[in-house]
């Protein structure tokens, strides 16, 4: 029988500013439940997604509506923010996100309470990288990585589930992102997000917790 997940990373006080874990990878590639198995605390990044009114929301190329898969549509500085305010107070306040309206319903907020580490995690991670390490908050930057196919089919069995598009919307979405998720990967690495699978990852965001529980940086 598996343990239970929260038991492999512990959550221990700590008398210094937590660090984060960027974890990213294509859409559907498994961030989310990878996320959960490990125990720590997590900040959706995704949720930090610009309103669908957003004058600065970029197009697709045919012009046909919104790119939400490109990191313009995501506010970063929204985003480091929070990351910010975790690593300092252990708390910060995350909107609430309707992917299927586009629009944010309210504001939630998250405490981390004396844990050391927290995973922050979505499609756009990679690209604030460089900046959490000026801040000198980060503790490793991971992209998940797998077959375009079985990410295709997860993708698109979790958006259906969740009704977050209409149908056809989602399959030609889903379509794009399976012919570009080599790219997508490639440019998350070259960001400095290291490449890996799941139980790679899970080796490493348990390196780093027990580096830092021992006081050492990662």
């Amino acid at each position: 029988m598996r343990p239970n997940a929260s038991h492999w990373f512990p959550v221990t006080p700590h008398l210094t500013p937590a660090r984060v874990i960027l974890l990213t990878g294509p859409s559907g590639s498994g961030k989310s439940s990878l996320a959960a198995r490990t125990g720590l605390p997590v900040l959706n990044l995704d949720d930090f997604y610009k309103e669908g009114t957003d004058p600065t929301l970029p197009l697709l190329a045919d012009g046909s509506g919104t790119d939400w898969d490109s990191p313009l549509s995501w506010d970063a500085e929204a985003a480091l923010r929070a990351i910010d305010d975790l690593c300092r107070t252990a708390r910060t306040d995350v909107p609430v996100y309707d992917i299927s309206t586009s629009s944010r319903t309210g504001v939630t907020a998250l405490d981390i309470g004396r844990t050391p580490l927290f995973i922050a995690e979505g499609i756009f991670a990679a690209d604030i990288i460089d900046r959490c390490r000026d801040l000198g908050v980060l503790a490793d930057a991971l992209c998940l990585r797998g077959r375009p196919a079985t990410t295709f089919r997860r993708r698109l069995a979790r958006d259906l589930r969740e009704a977050r598009k209409p149908v056809p919307t989602l399959i030609r979405r889903g379509l794009r992102l399976m012919r570009a998720e080599r790219g997508i990967v490639a440019r998350q690495t070259a960001l400095g997000a290291h490449a890996c699978g799941k139980e790679a990852a899970m080796g490493r965001i348990a390196a780093a917790a027990a580096g830092r529980r021992e006081g050492v940086r990662v």
